[in-house]
């Protein structure tokens, strides 16, 4: 029992270290590009958003709860961003099907963008990958219509974020 209990912590700690680690980009960085499909399939590009105020915004999981929340929070907020001449896009690692039935399930007006093997997660800093498991961990980055990481939020409270985001946009934009 000793034996399988030394094994079993052994194993929990290499699972634990295998956790992504790559740095997320800083403010001031350039945002790393990406070309990702939304829940119709359509690719979205980092470059298409230039001239525009990007909120890029990584979530664990379609459906669950904290997600459903932060989701819900962007799309009654979706109007007011883009009077201030921003775009809303989220990734996870879901697939399309699975965003496309979290999107209409929601009524959410804006892409969800698949991200199934990882890729743009972990240039933005923000892969959970247990090698069994992988998931985005909760973090969004505002990117200015140059390109450039303008504001980062490391941690996220799903219940507030979109009126923070909003806040911040507003002060960032110059616009009220």
């Amino acid at each position: 029992m000793k034996r399988l209990s030394i094994w079993f912590a052994g194993l929990l700690l290499t699972i634990l270290s295998a956790v992504a680690t790559a740095e997320a980009p800083k403010v001031g960085d350039a945002a790393p590009a990406f070309t990702l499909p939304d829940q119709s399939g359509q690719a979205h590009s980092l470059s298409e958003y230039r001239g525009k105020w990007l909120v890029l915004y990584f979530y664990p999981k379609d459906g669950t709860p904290g997600c459903t929340t932060e989701a819900c929070n962007f799309r009654d907020a979706y109007l007011q961003i883009k009077a201030l001449g921003a775009q809303v896009l989220g990734i996870s690692v879901d697939d399309t099907a699975s965003h496309l039935a979290f999107a209409t399930k929601h009524s959410l007006p804006f892409p969800l963008l698949a991200d199934n093997n990882g890729k743009v997660a972990t240039l933005y800093g923000a892969l959970n990958d247990f090698k069994l498991v992988k998931f985005a961990h909760r973090q969004t980055f505002l990117i200015d219509p140059q390109g450039i990481v303008r504001k980062a939020y490391p941690k996220v409270d799903p219940d507030k974020h979109a009126a923070e985001v909003t806040a911040d946009l507003k002060q960032l934009s110059g616009k009220s």
